[in-house]
């Protein structure tokens, strides 16, 4: 596993971005683990949350992209850091678009804020974590309908590696369903591999208790 994604998981953890215990998903899923990218709240936590979403694409997705795509709310802020980390590392000026929950009727008006899409455009879409894919259904032909764009990929930055709306993982039914490459900074199999009987900040984070649970999770709704 490179090294980036080795700090990325302890990051998440430092961050209390991802906990380990008991908890509730929107879906109504009993899970052993819980992502809350809305914890990355200082600014060096959001400058380290971005080079990491960065180095990710750079080494997925290549340099031939235009613009990066954050559905609103919790993916405004990771586009804009992305892009920003993006100009620092590899200096290049990738814009950013995000779409309201309203249309604006004055000013900047439209669905869309940031840079406008134009045809042509190669789009990274950006998010933190997909569960069922819901938010792409949502956004994908906003950003269709605004130009004649190419969706080169998705990038979250964690895939939980469970069944989203069938017997699929979520990132793969979005694959199918729109035809683009989808990937994550690291994976849960990744996550879970790192940190077991691994202290980080003092204690053992996943030990042969919460391992227990996390396969008993994964033995009903893996994939």
């Amino acid at each position: 596993m490179e090294a980036y994604k080795q700090e990325f998981i302890e990051f998440m953890v430092e961050c209390e971005v991802l906990k380990f215990g008991d908890f509730t998903l929107k879906s109504g899923r009993k899970s052993p683990f819980f992502m809350n990218a809305g914890a990355y709240v200082t600014g060096s936590q959001l400058m380290r949350l971005g080079e990491y979403y960065a180095k990710a694409i750079h080494d997925t997705y290549g340099d031939d992209f235009d613009v990066l795509f954050g559905p609103s709310y919790k993916g405004i802020p990771l586009a804009v850091v992305t892009a920003v980390a993006y100009a620092k590392l590899y200096g290049k000026e990738i814009r950013y678009c995000s779409n309201r929950k309203e249309i604006k009727d004055h000013g900047d008006v439209g669905i869309l804020l940031g840079s406008k899409l134009k045809d042509g455009d190669r789009v990274v879409m950006i998010e933190d974590v997909t569960t069922s894919g819901k938010s792409m259904d949502e956004t994908i032909p906003i950003v269709r309908a605004a130009a004649d764009v190419t969706l080169v990929g998705l990038m979250v930055s964690l895939n939980r590696c469970e069944r989203g709306k069938g017997t699929q993982g979520a990132l793969d039914e979005i694959r199918e369903e729109y035809g683009m490459p989808t990937a994550a900074i690291v994976s849960m199999k990744e996550v879970v591999e790192h940190l077991y009987n691994r202290e980080v900040g003092g204690k053992i984070v996943i030990d042969d208790a919460m391992m227990e649970k996390i396969n008993a999770y994964y033995a009903e709704y893996g994939v």
